[in-house]
């Protein structure tokens, strides 16, 4: 057994301890492994299945509906676009363009440093600042395609 293999399963035993092992809690146990790991390791899903005593396949359900939850490693910093009407209209595909250019992956892909990942949305409900990117929570409104490299070095 790894070290890695270690810390994952005293992780997922702490978080299930924190929720008494509540089968109803699925959701926030997943939400607390992600937020530790920026994503659901397959070892910790198998361990939440046995240590809640649920199937697997109930795991895996619920971690596959939500798209907050993802199964594949997650960079640091998470990159939406919006491709809403308002944003598209003003230019968003070209931003978007811009970004999978300057990261190197299309959207819905992660840099191999596991810097960035890089999806799109359908609205922010910001659409009057349209084009809309938000990193890491943080709003970034009126975007082109040239400011997209000075806003990646801000998070470098």
């Amino acid at each position: 057994m790894s070290i890695e293999t270690s810390q994952l399963e005293k992780s997922v035993d702490s978080i299930l301890s924190g929720y008494q092992r509540d089968k109803s809690l699925l959701v926030s146990i997943l939400q607390d492994l992600q937020s530790e790991y920026n994503y659901l390791p397959k070892e910790g899903l198998v361990k939440i299945s046995k240590g809640l005593d649920i199937p697997l396949s109930q795991v895996y359900s619920v971690a596959t509906f939500f798209k907050a939850f993802s199964l594949k490693p997650r960079g640091r910093h998470s990159i939406l676009v919006c491709l809403g009407t308002a944003c598209h209209v003003r230019g968003a595909v070209r931003v978007l363009e811009n970004m999978e250019r300057e990261l190197g992956i299309n959207h819905g892909g992660t840099t191999d440093d596991l810097r960035y990942t890089l999806e799109t949305v359908n609205c922010v409900g910001a659409c009057a600042l349209g084009p809309m990117v938000i990193i890491d929570g943080e709003y970034h409104g009126q975007m082109s395609a040239e400011k997209v490299r000075p806003l990646l070095e801000k998070y470098d």
